[in-house]
């Protein structure tokens, strides 16, 4: 395993799903097929090979022409995905009730050889790709694809999903303008993003929102009231905040709400929260939308279905050419390939300097700082 000619190949999607997933498997199955590969498909992340009796339709198949047929339009994946049994972190519980993490990667190995598995195309983010790299340096020739609406995965211009994700935040933010205005209110809209601030920056500017709050600035909330009430003092009686659900204010914490073994902790409330504050020390009705999961579904626009096929063909030849342990990646105009060590070693967060933000302070948005 991990050498010679590849005969049969893998592929699997973990984390939280995104736009555009289904768009790379149809893209590696149709590429591998090309090659004269056979193509299986792992269900939910790694949980179809480590415990195939939960699926009776079976938890490694085969993937066909037909089988990805008409999917590249589709939101979600046809393999399933998960956050839970991280394999490197697996959560068993003691007698005592308590849980404790074990390494189950060495059995995760032996499995793909008796599948007789030569290679493993892994999509994710952060997390499973990091898997992906415990993979490779055990033997297993693996190429990683980033996939995450977050956009914090490094070495990558962009990942797939988060064009989407940004396009369908900002078309809600422009329908809460309409009531905002109307009712003379201030909506607090939270939107995905965990640690990074790209979504709410990015959908806050393109739809002329008033404040936005990253988890990068933190925020004092008296900025943020005397903002709104500026406005207010110039004839503007409603405001639009948007805020990461990973934003803090200043000298605070996250907004965690679950945090269990096995499972990147779930952030959520940072909204509500929000909306309290302004609401006690402007004044002024404040309702709260937190956009959540819509962000995640859906069909992917143009941009992220031709990325997601450009990366899954791309990822088919990294096989091909005999490379692993690499993640294929964005570098305008051309789709490159960058050590999956390289593309875990951090989260990418918003530069603080970068064009984007100057553009925003230059238009008068307030980021709370």
């Amino acid at each position: 395993m991990g050498k010679g000619k590849i005969k049969r190949i893998a592929i699997n999607t973990g984390g939280g799903d995104a736009p555009g997933l289904n768009a790379v498997i149809r893209a590696v199955v149709l590429s591998a097929l090309k090659r004269g590969w056979e193509c299986y498909g792992i269900r939910e992340g790694y949980q179809g090979i480590m415990f195939p009796e939960r699926y009776p339709e079976g938890g490694v198949f085969r993937l066909t022409g037909p089988s990805v047929r008409g999917i590249t339009h589709l939101g979600g994946t046809i393999l399933g995905t998960t956050n839970r049994g991280n394999p490197m972190r697996f959560p068993i519980k003691n007698p005592d009730g308590t849980v404790k993490e074990i390494d189950r990667t060495d059995e995760l190995m032996e499995l793909f050889a008796r599948h007789e598995l030569d290679a493993l195309i892994a999509v994710g983010g952060d997390g499973s790709l990091a898997i992906a790299n415990v993979l490779h340096k055990k033997g297993l020739k693996v190429v990683g694809v980033p996939k995450t609406i977050d956009n914090d995965l490094e070495k990558t211009v962009i990942t797939f999903g988060f064009d989407t994700a940004v396009s369908f935040a900002t078309s809600c933010i422009d329908r809460l303008n309409s009531t905002a205005e109307a009712h003379q209110r201030v909506m607090v809209v939270e939107v995905m993003g965990r640690y990074a601030g790209w979504i709410a920056l990015n959908a806050g500017i393109a739809s002329a929102s008033d404040v936005i709050l990253i988890p990068e600035i933190p925020y004092d909330i008296n900025k943020v009231i005397e903002k709104i009430l500026d406005r207010e003092k110039r004839g503007r009686f409603f405001s639009i905040v948007v805020v990461a659900e990973g934003a803090r204010p200043v000298g605070g914490g996250y907004s965690v709400i679950e945090k269990e073994a096995g499972k990147a902790e779930r952030l959520g409330g940072a909204g509500e929260q929000l909306a309290k504050l302004i609401q006690d020390g402007s004044g002024k009705e404040t309702r709260c939308v937190v956009l959540g999961h819509l962000l995640r579904g859906g069909s992917p626009t143009m941009f992220d279905r031709l990325l997601s096929i450009r990366f899954g063909a791309a990822a088919v030849r990294a096989l091909e050419e005999g490379q692993s342990g690499i993640m294929v990646a964005l570098d305008p105009p051309t789709v490159n390939y960058v050590p999956l060590e390289q593309a875990t070693k951090r989260m990418k967060t918003v530069p603080l300097d970068c064009d984007t933000i100057l553009t925003a302070r230059d238009l008068g948005i307030s980021f709370g700082d």
